[in-house]
């Protein structure tokens, strides 16, 4: 939480805009209500809600369905899974979950939706009719399942995400939702989230394109689909899920794993995520803005839930119509009005405070070739390594126990950075992924691939 918390208050004129923006939504998109929330530093710092009945308003407490972020929540317990060593991301279904006729495709494409599966079941209109319709995963997944080879390309697939729930109860030997409300309902104080909807809740609704008027949507479990779209929840329960997605809790998993989870693992498939999807979690950019989260829909309900990590602010919205709002954009609306009306103000800076000798030999100007970059040492003991003057290759770096540090962003994430060293303790070079980085361009007393003309430097005789 950022240490400014007497900051974290919005001025009344972003609460105004903020009220205004889900008026005008719920007033266009023609929604029966619409209930909102907004967070910036790990702190709840706005609700609101519109709805078509006067002095009825939902408040935060109030459940709707959430519809597809309910695979954000699944991924989470596949990452916990992996973090406990109990499956690799590159494991092949079939090792865990044997006999499906989809064993083949790795646990990663699922998550990240490049297994290449059907986006839907065969048969009738899975969220329209009762789960107890397809009760095995040959009902789910049909004789012909796949659309597309694995790995090939990004499709959306709402089965995939039935084969992950089903993988969390082959290895936990319990139910997928008893799974979840242990390992992470419970843990973050998510008491209003739950697959069976829990008073208060709203009803969903069909809003008529053409006419005002409305008809009740059925209700309907999901069965073996609720991994990909069962949950109920609330504004208040989705910006808690929301703040954890942006900074992580030991109890459930590091920032690092949801790190992970906001990083493209997919490419992007044209009019759907623009910048590709992670591992259950969808990414968009908006006003610049690189933004991560889920949007979620069911017939009568409509979701939205983004972040942005660069802002520290996150944004949900939910409403109970079947279409005619857009929570998305409306989420990433709110989330902007934040963000630019009351920019994040940066953390104090502070000096280095490890206890280990300070790496100052490997700080300052190397040249990669002729391309002038920069070293600095940040007060956390990471490197970050980026050139000078131009745009190009940074990345930020970890320090390891055996003195080299490994890439943790950009395109030398998972890289080895070393400090070369001469026979009298000096630093002669930096290697990084079979890069030379010397302190001088072309240095002849470093091992330049290729060598360096024994003329040197030299201008036109």
């Amino acid at each position: 939480m950022d240490e400014l918390s007497e900051d974290l208050d919005l001025l009344p004129a972003t609460r105004r805009a903020l009220r205004h923006r889900i008026a005008v939504a719920q007033s266009e998109g023609r929604a029966p209500s619409v209930a909102a929330a907004v967070v910036r530093g790990g702190r709840l710092v706005w609700e609101g809600a519109r709805t078509s009945v006067e002095g009825h308003a939902p408040d935060g407490n109030v459940q709707y369905r959430i519809g597809s972020i309910t695979k954000t929540f699944t991924a989470v317990l596949v990452l916990r899974l992996r973090d406990e060593g109990l499956l690799a991301l590159t494991d092949p279904l079939e090792r865990h979950l044997p006999d499906t006729g989809a064993g083949h495709v790795t646990i990663a494409q699922l998550l990240a939706h490049t297994g290449g599966l059907a986006a839907e079941t065969p048969g009738e209109w899975w969220e329209r009719t009762p789960g107890g319709t397809r009760p095995a995963l040959a009902d789910v997944l049909g004789e012909d399942p796949f659309r597309h080879p694995p790995g090939s390309r990004h499709h959306y697939s709402n089965p995939g995400y039935t084969l992950l729930g089903s993988l969390v109860e082959a290895l936990r030997g319990k139910p997928w939702e008893e799974v979840l409300r242990a390992e992470v309902l419970e843990p973050l104080g998510l008491d209003r989230t739950s697959g069976s909807p829990r008073a208060p809740h709203a009803g969903g609704w069909a809003v008529h394109p053409w006419a005002d008027v409305m008809m009740p949507e059925p209700l309907e479990d999901l069965g073996l689909m609720a991994p990909a779209g069962q949950l109920w929840s609330t504004t208040r329960d989705l910006a808690r899920f929301a703040d954890f997605l942006l900074r992580g809790d030991e109890r459930v998993l590091s920032a690092e794993a949801v790190r992970e989870m906001r990083t493209s693992a997919a490419p992007p498939e044209p009019g759907f995520a623009e910048l590709g999807y992670g591992l259950g979690m969808q990414l968009m950019a908006q006003g610049g803005r690189r933004l991560a989260g889920h949007s979620g829909s069911l017939p009568g309900f409509v979701a939205g839930l983004w972040v942005s990590e660069a802002d520290d602010v996150a944004a949900v919205v939910l409403a109970n119509c079947t279409s005619g709002l857009a929570v998305s954009s409306l989420a990433a609306d709110l989330l902007t009005v934040v963000a630019e009306a009351e920019p994040r103000f940066p953390q104090p800076w502070r000096p280095f405070l490890a206890a280990d000798r300070v790496p100052l030999e490997v700080c300052g100007p190397w040249y990669w070739g002729t391309s002038a970059h920069a070293v600095r040492l940040k007060a956390d003991g990471s490197l970050e390594l980026g050139p000078v003057g131009t745009t190009g290759r940074a990345a930020r770096f970890r320090a390891e126990q055996d003195g080299t540090w490994t890439g943790v962003s950009g395109y030398y994430a998972g890289e080895t950075l070393r400090a070369v060293r001469r026979p009298d303790g000096s630093v002669s070079h930096l290697d990084l992924a079979s890069f030379v980085f010397t302190r001088e361009p072309y240095d002849a007393q470093a091992p330049v691939p290729g060598g360096v003309d024994p003329q040197g430097w030299q201008g036109i005789g």
